[in-house]
């Protein structure tokens, strides 16, 4: 089964055709049993209303309504832990994301790639969206080393298993295959049609763009220095150590070869500002050397079901997949 994840805020008048073309898409291609997944992230328009309209007539559709908008990662996890399938697909609910090129995503994965991500090589945006989201992606690529051009693109496809080892929160949704790769999953991208928007507005905002950038900083820690964080925090305790305490070693060294060997009066340590800079610099690399001590232990005695591994397989043994953290919701589904 594929269970295609769409997430939305007001986005009523998309709803119905995205829904036709889903299943247009899916027969005509004949890609087998699937399932849509709605999640209404708080929309304050009609959008739900048009949801439960839809579980009625379409017996392949759930809903899941939030009380209040919680944020598109938020709302991905609910559609994940609702999801029965053995591929996962993702989605946009404006029209924008093309649901026939389900076809190329299915072949991609079923090829051995355990995430397939979109790329809009043809991109029918603003340019105060296309432009950030370049530098944007450039960054990623040059700090995480996973060659794809757009990380952003909401049409992405999974095997299950590999949702089921990510904790998403915040908005790390857009770093899901960063966060893949680092526990050693398949990831690779592909070409997809992008499509102007034709209803309601964009969620995307200035705001959006500062968020990227600092869970940017999240997710290199976390792919690198999770489960070592002294390594990162530590390393550079030691490094300004070092630097701080060769500059005191020779502003010493100075101070004893111009008081023995010039007979001049040399200038006291306390006189020069390099001085104190030195100090602060050793004082501080001894502080975060500490951080990052207490970092591992944290790390070590955390009891946290994440685990800095991830299991291909097992011989001779069944390994079930942990079940993903959900929330209080509504659904609307069988019973409606």
């Amino acid at each position: 089964m594929i269970s295609i994840v769409v997430p939305l805020l007001n986005e009523q008048d998309s709803l119905l055709e995205l829904v036709q073309r889903i299943e247009s898409a899916v027969a005509g291609d004949q890609l087998g049993d699937f399932e849509v997944i709605f999640v209404d992230d708080g929309s304050q328009d009609s959008s739900w209303s048009v949801i439960e309209r839809l579980c009625r007539e379409k017996p392949f559709v759930q809903g899941i309504r939030f009380r209040r908008n919680f944020g598109k990662a938020a709302a991905l996890v609910a559609g994940f832990s609702a999801t029965q399938g053995e591929y996962i697909v993702t989605m946009d609910a404006d029209l924008q994301d093309d649901p026939n090129e389900l076809k190329a995503l299915m072949l991609k994965l079923r090829s051995g790639f355990d995430v397939v991500s979109g790329w809009k090589q043809t991109r029918y945006d603003p340019w105060h969206k296309r432009w950030p989201s370049l530098v944007f992606n450039g960054i990623l690529r040059r700090f995480t080393h996973l060659n794809l051009h757009d990380f952003n693109c909401g049409l992405k496809a999974y095997r299950s298993e590999v949702l089921a080892e990510i904790n998403l929160y915040g908005e790390m949704h857009r770093f899901i295959p960063v966060l893949a790769a680092a526990r050693g999953f398949r990831v690779t991208e592909i070409a997809v049609q992008h499509h102007p928007r034709i209803h309601g507005v964009s969620k995307y905002g200035v705001s959006r763009i500062l968020k990227g950038f600092l869970d940017l900083f999240t997710v290199v820690f976390l792919t690198r220095f999770r489960f070592r964080p002294q390594h990162l925090i530590g390393g550079i305790g030691a490094a300004a150590c070092l630097v701080g305490g060769l500059i005191i070693m020779g502003l010493i060294a100075a101070w004893v070869v111009t008081r023995l060997f010039t007979g001049m009066e040399p200038i006291h340590l306390h006189e020069r500002a390099i001085f104190y800079l030195a100090m602060v610099l050793f004082l501080v690399g001894l502080q975060m050397i500490g951080v990052g001590l207490l970092a591992e232990l944290v790390v070590a005695n955390s009891g946290s079901r994440d685990v800095p591994y991830s299991i291909a397989e097992h011989a001779n043994k069944h390994a079930a997949n942990p079940i993903l953290p959900t929330d209080r919701i509504e659904r609307a589904g069988a019973s409606s």
